[in-house]
């Protein structure tokens, strides 16, 4: 019973914050195309860990490092924690191309015509000619500080989320079967995005549909996620593949002109089908090579504590 209460107490202590931070974002009139939505958006990822921390350490006094993995000690799944995202980027981009009414635009004419609504015409020519003046392509700039970023400071708030995702929650659901689990924390998890969504995050074109679009897609990166947390056997690993895929997102959008947010991009359906791909080929990797079968068994046959 005491895991059950510790999951629930969890589950309110952090949608309460997170919905109220951003009810009062909204009412103090927040815009999420502005520095303060970059903050409010880094605000809210640390949430999650915030609740762990006041639950574990402060309520029950309880060890969480080994229990939750937290581990740094590295193994080539947190070489696959970066390359994945990458991988899903590019898998994203040449999918929207093969879509109705989408071209390649090597030129990123569809990425300016998107800032056209954020952004002045004066900043918009700024923004080409600097782009014109780089050495190499911007594609490669976003990938490698992209990278760069995932592995720290996007990576340290995306641990943020990943203590209480991947930590606590995949540790509470650890009796469920693989599937079910991801089904179960990748609900949550898309939810729990639910009123920053609202308010034009992600999905600005389509804030009520992009509930949904955030739900189901974070459904099926939680497969992807916890696997990956299973086989580094650490928390880490789910932090630097979810801060290499917040900090390369750009790049499945950068050379591709027409469609919309619900359509193009990893978060659109191009992304969907991208991240289903992926899905399907570590669903065999883990079936016909991996030992541990970690797809097929529930997680505590994997989830073995220090």
């Amino acid at each position: 019973m005491k895991k059950i209460h510790k999951t629930w107490l969890f589950l309110i202590i952090t949608f309460t914050a997170s919905y109220s931070l951003a009810g009062l974002f909204y009412l103090f009139g927040g815009n999420f195309k502005g520095p303060y939505g970059t903050i409010m958006g880094a605000l809210y990822m640390l949430i999650p860990m915030l609740s762990v921390l006041l639950i574990e350490k402060g309520i029950y006094k309880e060890k969480i490092k080994e229990p939750l993995r937290i581990s740094f000690k590295l193994n080539l799944w947190f070489l696959a924690a970066i390359l994945i995202p990458i991988l899903l980027n590019i898998l994203s981009m040449g999918i929207s191309l093969l879509l109705p009414d989408i071209s390649f635009s090597p030129e990123m004419a569809g990425m300016f015509k998107r800032f056209e609504s954020s952004m002045t015409g004066e900043e918009v020519v700024e923004m080409k000619q600097s782009m014109e003046e780089m050495s190499i392509h911007p594609v490669f700039l976003t990938l490698i500080y992209g990278v760069l970023a995932g592995i720290t400071v996007n990576g340290l708030f995306a641990f943020g989320e990943e203590l209480g995702w991947r930590g606590f929650l995949l540790r509470a659901f650890k009796r469920l079967s693989f599937v079910k689990a991801s089904l179960l924390i990748g609900g949550i998890w898309g939810l729990w995005h639910a009123p920053l969504i609202l308010q034009g995050h992600n999905y600005p074109q389509h804030p009520v549909t992009g509930v949904f679009m955030m739900t189901a897609w974070c459904i099926l990166l939680a497969f992807l996620f916890n696997y990956i947390t299973l086989k580094a056997k650490s928390v880490i690993a789910a932090a630097i593949m979810h801060g290499v895929l917040n900090g390369t997102a750009g790049i499945s959008l950068m050379l591709v002109e027409g469609g919309n947010d619900l359509i193009i991009g990893v978060s659109g359906v191009s992304g969907f089908i991208a991240i289903l791909l992926t899905i399907l080929g570590l669903f065999f990797y883990d079936y016909f090579i991996s030992k541990e079968k970690i797809m097929l068994h529930s997680i505590d046959k994997s989830w073995i504590e220090a």
